[in-house]
C-alpha cells in the first residue's frame, strides 16, 4: 500500500493535538479549508473516519486516536532528529585558507585549537583569492588583502603582513647586498622580491633567482639550503625558534594585512566567533 503523503498526517496530527480545524489552520499558517480537505483525503486514502465532525466541533474517532499515538511519536522524533543534526552542522566550520599559511602555520596550531573547542569539528579548505561563500559551502576564509572583497563580508583583522629574507643560518650572506646568492622567487608573489628591496634599500645586483610555484615551496626550498627565500613572518615563526632558519635582515611590513573573512557577522557563542577568539587570542 502507497502511503498517503507526509503533509496529509502533519496537517490531521495538528488538528489532532489542537482539537479544531480552525486553531491547527492558524498554528499551520494556511486556511481551514486546506486543513479540512487535507484530512478528507487522508480520509478517503485510509478507507477509514478519523474524526467525528458535530456542531462545527471535531472529536477523534478510536482509529483517530490509534493513528494520532503514532503521528505523534514519529513528529517528536523527527523534529529531535532535525534539531541534532542543525546543532552538529552549527558545530562545522569549513575554513579557506591560503596553503602557505595553513601548513606553515594554522595546521601546527590546529591540536591547541581542538583541546580549547573539542565540540567544532574544522574542515580545512586551501585555497587563495576571492572566495564565493554561496557556492562554495564554506564558512569562512582566512586570506591577505592583497585582492578586493564585497562590502557586504564581515571581516576581521588579524595582523600585519611582515616580510624579510630567510635562510639557512650555515649560508653566508655579504654583508651588503645579494651578490652571488640565489634568491627563490614565488610565482604567486611575482613582485615580493621586487617590493621589499626597495622598501630595505637593499640591492640584488649580483644574485641568481631560481622559481617556485607557491611560496611554501620557496620556504622549503631555504630550508634544504637551495638558496633565500623572501618570507612571512608569520609563516617562518615556527623555523626561527627552532633554529631551522635565520632572518639576516629581520621583517619589514609591506602595508598588506591578513584577514578572517564572513558572509556573516561574527556572532557571540557560534563556531566562527570562538574560532575568530582563538585566532586573534581573545
Amino acid at each position: 500500500m502507497k502511503l498517503p503523503a507526509l503533509a496529509a498526517f502533519r496537517y490531521f496530527d495538528v488538528a489532532a493535538q489542537t482539537e479544531s480545524f480552525v486553531r491547527a489552520a492558524q498554528q499551520l499558517n494556511v486556511t481551514h479549508g486546506a486543513v479540512s480537505r487535507q484530512v478528507r483525503l487522508l480520509e478517503e486514502s485510509l478507507g477509514v473516519q478519523l474524526f467525528e465532525r458535530r456542531n462545527r466541533a471535531i472529536f477523534l474517532t478510536p482509529a483517530g486516536r490509534a493513528l494520532h499515538d503514532t503521528t505523534l511519536s514519529v513528529f517528536e522524533q523527527l523534529h529531535a532528529s532535525v534539531q541534532r543534526l542543525q546543532q552538529a552542522r552549527d558545530n562545522v566550520l569549513v575554513l579557506s585558507c591560503e596553503p602557505t599559511i595553513a601548513m606553515k602555520w594554522l595546521i601546527p596550531r590546529l591540536p591547541a585549537f581542538h583541546a580549547a573547542h573539542p565540540d567544532i569539528q574544522l574542515h580545512l579548505v586551501a585555497a587563495g583569492g576571492p572566495v564565493d561563500f554561496a557556492r562554495s559551502g564554506i564558512d569562512l576564509a582566512l586570506r591577505r588583502d592583497d585582492f578586493h572583497w564585497d562590502a557586504s563580508l564581515h571581516s576581521l583583522k588579524l595582523c600585519n603582513e611582515a616580510v624579510g629574507p630567510v635562510c639557512r643560518a650555515d649560508l653566508a650572506l655579504p654583508d651588503k647586498g645579494f651578490a652571488g646568492t640565489r634568491l627563490l622567487h614565488s610565482a604567486t608573489r611575482p613582485d615580493a622580491w621586487k617590493h621589499w628591496l626597495r622598501l630595505s634599500g637593499q640591492s640584488a645586483r649580483g644574485s641568481s633567482r631560481a622559481g617556485y610555484e607557491h611560496f611554501y615551496l620557496c620556504i622549503q626550498a631555504a630550508l634544504a639550503g637551495l638558496g633565500v627565500a623572501l618570507a612571512s613572518r608569520m609563516m617562518v615563526q615556527d623555523e626561527l625558534d627552532s633554529g631551522q632558519l635565520v632572518a639576516p635582515y629581520g621583517f619589514t611590513e609591506d602595508g598588506s594585512a591578513y584577514y578572517l573573512l564572513s558572509p556573516e557577522p561574527f556572532a557571540a557563542g557560534t563556531a566562527q566567533r570562538r574560532f575568530a577568539d582563538w585566532l586573534t587570542g581573545s
